[in-house]
């Protein structure tokens, strides 16, 4: 009921105001709702022009994609001379995903049939024509008893009201081809010729139907002419925009929750039907793009979810309004695989007539599947925007026209995704399956296969599955514990039941290879007489060490704090990320040779200056600093004593002294993983009452799904849509937060909702200790003088690929050129920036010796139903009391277990 509602609650019903409401086979209750009360009106009070008149003025336009104003192509059919024209309903919906006509032909057929009589009437015609795809067997049958009982009961026919005007309607199927949607193919198909278009002018105003004056419309546009005449056309236009007035019927379909057709008033914001009437996208996933007008329109990206719907809009976008299909995309969809998918429908469908859409989109569309195959060249895009123009300037019909328009508009709003294609030989989304082994392993970071580690799991050979990882990623015993999993997000056992638990099943790799003692590493047996200054021991520090360290140079790693670890040292807690642990995995960095030097800072005011590394005779410095620099909030009362920031609370907890809580309520400000560990942290530290205040929805909060929910279980209130206005203190310590309620608003850059304060809304929360984790950014300081270009807001800029900043020889990755990010993130950087640094220093940038992997099923696939085992957890009631690990582990059995649900899909044979 509830998702009932959220569909219904922001439409405005008119094209479908009856379907759902009456039975659309009986005539009485159609009328029973002022059916034909419209009819009766303007054949019994009006003129025809006067009609004509009313139509214009309502500002009515096509419905069914080119957008032209209804009451003027009327007036043009009105004023061509001859005895005999014709009113054609265009119900030929061929695009994809679109059910727009079918619903209301099917739902309302004698709206369409009065609208129908009213153009008859307004052009001076006494034919018609239903022009039905044969595929919609329901609707011609309803669309023939709707005629005929309108006959019987005198409505159309001859001498309709006794007024002398006479209106017949008849069906003509369609065969399916989609050009019969253009009007002058679907005229020559009722004509019984092939569906073909013709050049324009003449336009069927003037000549169309056998030659004579025609006006065709489509479902939608002529379901809307009743209710105008009975409402006025004051009414209707009060509806909509300036220039796009009135309602639309949009097909729903796609990677959205509530499927189906809705109607919202003309202007109404992209990101309104998706969110606030389609319910948004299921899954977690993230929005990414929305495909308006079938395949002549084009994609509408997350930057633009606050377009309003309208023609104009829509065509400064590069896309079309279209019939109203209305095609949701989410983060597992590749743009060119898409535009590819649209392009192969429109080749099928080209009528073959002229030479632009025969030839030019069977070119394009070998372009498009050698780039999914990844065989891309250097030049497709260009290549396939000049055909692209080609062919909109030279073909004959507008669907000719408007072929590549898919393709025109990815490329315009997802070039980046091309050019990892051609360039790269990616695919973000995990679609083009030429392109990698399985879908888990693509979305990898560290770049890791993981199905072979899986495989070697289900076989029993742990410590085989630990070193295969260890290739790829130096921390699987860190990773398996804090990694944001993005392989999981991509896992085809998703579509079945549940994703592998590709995480747990590493952590339990790492932690059985621990459990058996001292694990040796190859130390290169020939040591490069050349040294490497590494700035930073996080997880990109470390993991350039040792790629670096592998391969024979001299490495050195200079880390500020006493510790090793960067943040995941001083800010991941202990029951998280048990430090006997961390202190584990670093011994093996340090066992290929890489030397620590804790409590080293460089910088002008530190311990070492940048540039005395190089004199130092280090030929290359890897800068990975992580972001340590707290965000404030800039509100009254945030130096009070009792506010503290996320990142200094966390390190206080890690390295002492550590916070008493006992008894206090504390808020944290944030929703992101700083926050939640700060939250759960609070209360093992003594707060008797713990808060967290997020200014967005719950779904927005970008800390790890599982870690919210832990959050929740262990008695932590997460207040959403909360924001705080300012610290409220008392003889200097504090002693409320003054917080208001916001509410969604429009969206930002990258498809979320902006929130907005509630005016009046405002609230005090009586708390004793406030901590702030709204973001954090990079400590420039130690860069000073060095001429390493930070770029705003806050990162070291680095070319492209190489990591290498402005100044020659100093390399960065991992959060001081991106932001907070994850550990993975930095693992992958850390590790491409060793690559990069061994070339530049004259090696061959192979850091990970190559390696042949036979790919074959070791057991059964097993397909039916298997939810993942899920990870053993401490009891809350065991837990609060200090920072013991929550998350236990898989047990051997458990592992296996878990293993054996992979579906193998890098096996292709």
């Amino acid at each position: 009921m509830a998702q009932l509602y959220a569909l219904l609650k922001n439409q405005k019903r008119i094209a479908l105001a009856n379907c759902g409401l009456i039975n659309p086979e009986s005539i009485e209750e159609y009328i029973a709702q002022n059916g034909y009360f419209a009819l009766e009106k303007v054949i019994t009070g009006m003129e025809p022009a006067q009609v004509i008149e009313e139509i214009k003025k309502s500002g009515l336009r096509g419905r069914g994609g080119g957008g032209f104003p209804t009451g003027l192509k009327w007036e043009f059919a009105a004023k061509s001379s001859g005895d005999t024209k014709y009113v054609i309903c265009n119900g030929d919906e061929g695009d994809p995903g679109a059910f727009m006509d079918r619903s209301i032909l099917e739902g309302d057929p004698h709206a369409v049939i009065e609208g129908m009589a009213i153009a008859g009437y307004a052009i001076g015609a006494e034919k018609g024509y239903f022009y039905v795809r044969a595929e919609y067997p329901i609707a011609v049958a309803r669309l023939k008893k709707a005629i005929q009982d309108a006959k019987n009961l005198g409505l159309i026919g001859k001498n309709i009201f006794r007024s002398g005007f006479h209106f017949d309607l008849e069906i003509r199927l369609g065969a399916g081809a989609f050009v019969c949607g253009e009007e002058t193919a679907l005229m020559a198909s009722i004509e019984g010729k092939r569906g073909e278009p013709r050049p324009k002018p003449p336009f069927p105003a003037q000549s169309g139907l056998w030659g004579k004056p025609t006006i065709i419309n489509n479902v939608e546009t002529l379901a809307n002419v009743p209710a105008i005449i009975r409402n006025g056309s004051k009414w209707f236009s009060s509806i909509g925009t300036e220039k796009s007035k009135g309602t639309k019927v949009f097909a729903l379909a796609g990677k959205i929750i509530n499927n189906g057709l809705v109607e919202v008033p003309m202007g109404t914001n992209l990101g309104e039907v998706i969110f606030d009437v389609g319910g948004g996208v299921p899954g977690g996933k993230k929005f990414k793009a929305a495909q308006t007008g079938g395949p002549s329109g084009g994609c509408i990206p997350a930057e633009h979810l606050n377009v309003p719907i309208d023609y104009e809009s829509l065509s400064a976008l590069g896309t079309i309004m279209g019939s109203g299909g209305l095609i949701i995309m989410d983060e597992d969809t590749c743009m060119v695989d898409l535009a590819k998918f649209f392009l192969d429908f429109i080749k099928d469908e080209s009528c073959g007539k002229c030479t632009a859409c025969r030839s030019g989109t069977v070119r394009m569309l070998d372009i498009l599947d050698r780039i999914t195959k990844g065989e891309g060249q250097e030049g497709d895009i260009e290549l396939l925007i000049e055909l692209g123009q080609s062919i909109k300037d030279s073909a004959l019909c507008g669907l000719g026209q408007s072929a590549p328009n898919p393709v025109l508009s990815t490329i315009r709003y997802f070039r980046h995704e091309y050019e990892e294609h051609i360039k790269d030989k990616y695919c973000r989304a995990s679609v083009c399956a030429t392109m990698f082994h399985s879908s888990c392993h693509n979305s990898c970071p560290a770049d890791i296969d993981i199905p072979i580690y899986v495989d070697l799991i289900r076989q029993r050979k742990y410590l085989d599955a630990y070193r295969f990882i260890k290739r790829d990623n130096p921390l699987p015993l860190i990773c398996g514990r804090v990694c944001n999993h993005p392989c999981e997000s991509k896992c085809n056992r998703s579509k079945i039941d549940d994703a592998i638990a590709i995480r747990n099943l590493k952590r339990f790799a790492a932690d059985f290879a621990f459990s058996q003692g001292v694990l040796e590493e190859t130390v290169p047996v020939v040591k490069k007489n050349v040294k490497v200054a590494i700035v930073g021991s996080g997880p990109a520090g470390l993991t350039c060490a040792y790629y670096l360290a592998k391969k024979g140079y001299q490495v050195t790693v200079f880390e500020e704090q006493g510790v090793v670890g960067g943040m995941l040292a001083t800010v991941i807690p202990e029951y998280r990320l048990p430090k006997a642990r961390l202190q584990a995995e670093i011994d093996t960095i340090k066992a290929v040779g890489v030397e620590i030097r804790t409590n080293c800072g460089i910088g002008e005011e530190k311990d070492i200056r940048l540039e005395q590394l190089k004199e130092d005779g280090y030929q290359a410095i890897f800068i990975a600093v992580g972001t340590h620099l707290e965000l404030r909030l800039n509100q009254p009362g945030e130096d009070l004593d009792g506010v503290v920031s996320g990142i200094t609370f966390l390190r206080n907890i890690n390295l002492g002294p550590v916070p008493n809580l006992s008894g206090k309520t504390v808020a944290v400000i944030g929703g992101g993983n700083v926050a939640i560990d700060a939250a759960r942290c609070a209360l093992r530290v003594g707060a008797k009452d713990v808060n967290i205040i997020y200014r967005r929805s719950r779904e927005d909060m970008p800390a790890l799904a599982e870690e919210i929910r832990e959050a929740e279980s262990e008695g932590i209130h997460i207040h959403s849509f909360v924001n705080s206005k300012q610290v409220v203190g008392e003889n200097g310590k504090v002693k409320a937060l003054e917080c208001m309620r916001m509410r969604r608003g429009n969206f930002d850059v990258s498809g979320r909702r902006k929130s907005l304060p509630v005016e009046g809304s405002e609230f005090l929360m009586p708390v004793d200790v406030v901590i702030v984790a709204v973001g954090q950014t990079l400590k420039r300081g130690f860069l000073k003088g060095t001429g390493v270009q930070v770029i705003e807001p806050g990162m070291i800029g680095v070319a492209p690929k190489t990591y290498l900043t402005s100044v020659e020889g100093i390399f960065a990755a991992g959060d001081c050129i991106s932001g907070p990010s994850t550990v993975v993130e930095a693992i992958k950087g850390g590790k491409e920036a060793a690559a990069n640094i061994d070339r530049y220093l004259g090696g061959d940038g192979k850091v990970i010796p190559k390696i042949e992997v036979e790919r074959k099923l070791s057991g059964e696939i097993l397909e039916k139903e298997q939810p993942r085992h899920p990870m053993n957890c401490l009891p809350v009631n065991q837990r609060l009391s200090g920072f013991a690990e929550v998350e236990l582990g898989y047990a051997e059995d458990e592992a296996i277990k878990e293993a054996c649900r992979c579906l193998r899909c890098d096996v292709k044979k």
